[in-house]
């Protein structure tokens, strides 16, 4: 990390707000407390095209955006990427790090978007189910192809495409990370397998898998024999049954956000599923602690930039979009944030900013990383309430 971006040590990851309850937060609430409200969406269907505002941004040179806490390098620093931008564009960009969870900001905005309402802001960043979610529904804007063509000409293969939103007509990855198996390579032998982090006896009541359901449910589905991509209800029930037997084995110690990492680093278990942007973290005070891509394979997510409905600056969103897909100031962002960057180009200049990070692989991972990659099926309203019931069940959530 460059010398201005001191590592403060285990703690709360920027990556770990967003997935420590990134699908729905069971934590300290019982299914029967949340009812699921903000899947409750029955006539909330909106067509983009009928609730659009005009867009005022040649006129009113200002941007509001909504994004996860520490997601970006700082902003104050003169040379910062936020700095830069609205020096260069003259646009002033009022930044909220106001999402601490996909399901919470859905819950804040739900009732202003299924009503075609402002919501005061002209981008949101949410995670991939959250962002094909919104799309579906008909709460955000297309992007004008013209104004942003860094981002078709940028966009990294494996992120483009994606069966929710083909062409990228709606979305634009920010950042992107892996879910995969970290282990203390002083304390055990490495863990090659999310099968073997489940079943072998030396790792017995020392592993912690993660709360989020679809994170740990892939892996869980690869074991079966399934595809996390597109599985059938049998194949839910055969890896449900699964997790229940590691669970009642005792095998697992505890289902966890990132606080793994502080439990990680003090030795209080010695593997664990994990975020690779926690791993890079964890590496630089204990080089010890290894990533690993299990023979499962990994899985694969972004936080997408959106307009959402009625926002009226969207052409400035776009000059945004557009600015963070050049190459030198996707690789400034990816040395702060230390996730994929989504960036074609941006490993080269990286040479430039810390070459320490040009070969990592949880930053830039190569062909042969991003090939064994896989995402997870979109769930209709029924899948969802069924499914969580059935992980939080297994999980004590």
């Amino acid at each position: 990390m460059p010398p201005d971006q001191p590592y403060t040590g285990p703690g709360l990851s920027r990556r770990g707000l967003l997935r420590g309850a990134g699908g729905v937060a069971f934590a300290g609430a019982s299914l029967a407390a949340l009812k699921l409200p903000f899947f409750a969406v029955d006539g909330a269907q909106q067509v983009p095209a009928n609730c659009r505002a005009t867009d005022v941004s040649a006129q009113d040179k200002q941007l509001v955006i909504s994004n996860w806490p520490g997601y970006i390098d700082p902003r104050k620093k003169a040379t910062s990427t936020f700095q830069v931008f609205e020096d260069r564009t003259g646009i002033s960009v009022s930044y909220t790090d106001d999402i601490n969870d996909n399901a919470e900001f859905y819950a804040k905005v739900k009732n202003q978007l299924s009503a075609c309402q402002t919501i005061d802001r002209d981008m949101i960043i949410l995670t991939d189910w959250m962002a094909a979610r919104m799309i579906g529904l008909g709460w955000i804007q297309p992007l004008d192809k013209k104004k942003v063509p860094n981002l078709h000409a940028n966009l990294i293969d494996p992120l483009r495409n994606k069966p929710w939103d083909p062409d990228e007509r709606f979305h634009a990855p920010w950042q992107s990370g892996l879910t995969g198996i970290a282990y203390n390579a002083s304390m055990v032998k490495e863990v090659g397998s999310f099968e073997d982090l489940i079943t072998r006896s030396d790792l017995s009541g020392r592993i912690t898998l993660l709360s989020e359901m679809r994170d740990t449910m892939g892996f869980m589905l690869k074991i079966v024999g399934a595809n996390p991509e597109k599985f059938t209800p049998t194949q839910w029930g055969q890896a449900i049954d699964k997790l229940d037997a590691a669970v009642q084995g005792g095998q697992v110690r505890s289902f966890t956000g990132n606080e793994y990492i502080q439990d990680l680093a003090a030795g209080n278990i010695v593997a664990c599923e994990a975020w690779s942007g926690d791993v890079i973290q964890l590496q630089f005070d204990n080089p010890d602690i290894k990533f690993v891509t299990p023979e499962e394979g990994l899985s694969l997510w972004s936080d997408n930039m959106m307009v959402p409905n009625q926002a009226t600056h969207e052409a400035n969103a776009e000059a945004w979009i557009n600015y963070y897909y050049e190459p030198e100031v996707a690789a400034k962002l990816a040395a702060w944030v230390n996730y994929i960057c989504p960036v074609k180009g941006a490993q080269q200049e990286m040479e430039k900013i810390d070459p320490s990070l040009v070969d990592n692989q949880l930053i830039f991972p190569d062909d042969s990383m991003l090939s064994v990659t896989w995402g997870f099926m979109a769930l209709d309203d029924k899948q969802i309430v069924e499914y969580e019931r059935d992980f939080a069940n297994v999980t004590g959530g």
